[in-house]
């Protein structure tokens, strides 16, 4: 059991790493008050979810052990549903609805198409 926790802790801390990265860089191309760098993190995080799982699905391409160290561990770390839920706060206390609607909306519906294509994609391969 302790084996499984270091998987998902060294998983978490790795996505945590490159969730940090990943909404530096984009917010460095992209200025707004919108949410950029969050929203492309939850859908990547979310297609590789779709991946993961796709793979898992398969057979014999994932073990159980990389599964847990993949998607509950990186794409627990490297996902941001707290952040998404304290921007959507601050979208609310800065008076942006449009904003609000529209982050709230794309972060669902493109997370969940995200996840499909991972998953599509894996039954393809």
């Amino acid at each position: 059991m302790s084996r499984i926790f270091l998987l998902i802790g060294f998983g978490g801390f790795i996505g945590s790493i490159c969730r940090y990265f990943s909404q530096q860089f984009v917010i460095k191309f992209v200025s707004s008050t919108f949410p950029y760098g969050t929203l492309v993190v939850n859908v990547v995080g979310c297609f590789l979810v779709g991946l993961v799982f796709g793979f898992a699905d398969k057979g014999n391409v994932l073990s159980p052990e990389w599964r847990m160290f993949l998607a509950t561990g990186f794409c627990g770390g490297f996902t941001t549903f707290s952040t998404f839920s304290y921007e959507s706060t601050q979208l609310i206390n800065n008076g942006e609805y449009f904003y609000l609607a529209l982050y709230i909306a794309a972060s669902v519906i493109i997370g969940v198409l995200a996840t499909f294509a991972g998953i599509t994609l894996t039954r393809l391969i």
